[in-house]
């Protein structure tokens, strides 16, 4: 049940829990541990002239999720949209509608801010959020690619 659920930025007194939950993400998706990315991650959470923002889910004080998201250009289509990075539930939070509220709050974003969409990737394997995706989203025909730098 999502009627206690808060929804809101991540502030800098949530260090510890927002941390908690994205190791669990990263755990989740099998990276391996690097204190450099969560620190990483974190210093562009906290400066408000870097792309990336942040959002948690909060139950009963309690931060349970995050979203991690920044609005992006979409050139074919002449305007801006919003590109979820992360989403994540604390596994003892899943199935209760935290997901599908922060997309929610991201969705009503886009409405206040007149952007076009809110588009991301999931992984092909994991089927429970693809469960959830397909009830709130439209899938797209697209495959993504991924190509490292040029060797110099």
């Amino acid at each position: 049940m999502t009627t206690d659920l808060v929804i809101r930025p991540v502030e800098p007194a949530d260090l510890d829990a927002w941390g908690a939950l994205f190791r669990g993400y990263r755990d989740f998706y099998r990276l391996e541990h690097d204190e450099r990315v969560i620190e990483a991650v974190w210093a562009w959470l906290m400066d408000p002239r870097h792309e990336l923002q942040g959002r948690l889910a909060v139950r009963a004080g309690r931060p349970i999720a995050l979203a991690h998201w920044r609005r992006f250009a979409r050139p074919s289509r002449g305007g801006t949209a919003i590109f979820l990075d992360d989403l994540f539930t604390a596994s003892d939070e899943r199935g209760a509608g935290t997901g599908s509220a922060l997309i929610a709050d991201l969705q009503r974003i886009a409405a206040d801010e007149g952007l076009m969409e809110v588009r991301w990737i999931t992984s092909e394997t994991n089927l429970d959020a693809q469960r959830l995706y397909d009830r709130v989203a439209d899938r797209v025909p697209f495959l993504t690619y991924i190509a490292p730098p040029a060797a110099t």
